[in-house]
């Protein structure tokens, strides 16, 4: 039995790809080195960590990650652009807590972005906590932040459902031992128990999600639920 939401936020609940490649450019040029080759969402679904792993090469060498990340994180906060929530998200969180499920955040982002995402959203009240890649020694693809978010839960993982819009975060709710759902086409139907395309049908797919499991294969889609 379904008994908690697992939300991923960047792409699923907020629409923050473009301003943390805002963010990630502008610390750049201020680092004196120009990124703006790279496409628009070359790191959708990628934890820092990596980001830095595959660009450290074009930095001066006296820049430190730490610093790099300090300075991405600050311009993301600070930027005046507002975030638009994705569609159905609002509707999907307060039919969930209105259905008594519990609901937690975990994220590939730090601290500092996760926190802005959420004040944003102005969801703060309806979550039991959320997780950043500043709370784990690995970030997904890795299993760590969806095996700890269940334990902050206190739930087993089969109780948990996790919403993921890349197949970075479906990996790693899945070695977790969760249920996925996917939002949007950025993750394949192999990766998934079920896909939608707009969050309010969130609720009702969860709902189905025992009848799902049990008789649909992995990867079904459910968009017409």
């Amino acid at each position: 039995m379904i008994r908690a939401v697992a939300w991923d936020i960047d792409g699923t609940l907020v629409d923050s790809e473009p301003r943390h490649h805002r963010a990630l450019l502008a610390a750049s040029r201020a680092l004196g080195v120009d990124l703006a080759d790279l496409p628009d969402e070359a790191f959708r679904g990628i934890h820092m960590l990596d980001v830095w792993e595959a660009l450290r090469d074009r930095y001066p060498p006296s820049v430190a990650r730490e610093a790099w990340l300090d300075m991405i994180n600050a311009s993301y906060v600070a930027d005046p652009e507002p975030l638009a929530p994705m569609p159905g998200a609002w509707q999907a969180i307060t039919d969930l807590h209105g259905r008594g499920l519990a609901q937690i955040c975990v994220s590939n982002s730090n601290r500092a972005v996760v926190d802005a995402n959420v004040a944003s959203l102005g969801i703060g009240r309806f979550l039991a906590g959320s997780i950043s890649l500043d709370d784990v020694a690995a970030g997904k693809p890795d299993p760590e932040p969806y095996r700890l978010a269940c334990r902050q839960l206190g739930l087993d993982p089969q109780c948990v459902v996790a919403i993921e819009d890349s197949a970075t975060g479906a990996i790693s709710a899945r070695q977790a031992g969760m249920c996925v759902i996917g939002f949007g086409e950025g993750v394949a139907a192999r990766d998934v128990d079920a896909r939608c395309l707009d969050l309010s049908q969130i609720p009702q797919i969860i709902l189905g999600l025992p009848v799902l499991t049990a008789g649909l294969a992995p990867g079904s889609d459910a968009r017409s639920a």
